[in-house]
């Protein structure tokens, strides 16, 4: 008895996820262009690892692969937090 207690309340905790669809998407990428951005100006010692492999424009100048990482590691947890919390809300 106690352990479909368990499992009913387990399974009430987990949230709603939504599906891939276009809408993910966008917000995935959405979310990366936002935290690259932020990135841009937060980060202080830029271009202290390798270097990307393709150029880039001005704006991003001495922008490398360890900043890139970073970035979009930050912009996919943005991107995940805005998805499951839409997905809850029912917007999605």
């Amino acid at each position: 008895m106690f352990n479909h207690l368990l499992n009913f309340t387990l399974a009430a905790a987990v949230p709603t996820t939504a599906a891939w669809s276009f809408k993910v998407l966008l917000i995935m990428v959405a979310a990366n262009f936002f935290a690259i951005a932020i990135g841009r100006y937060a980060i202080q010692n830029k271009g202290v690892g390798p270097a990307l492999p393709v150029e880039l424009p001005g704006a991003f100048q001495g922008f490398g692969l360890p900043e890139l990482l970073a970035t979009t590691s930050f912009g996919h947890i943005l991107g995940v937090g805005l998805i499951l919390g839409l997905a809850q809300a029912g917007l999605m």
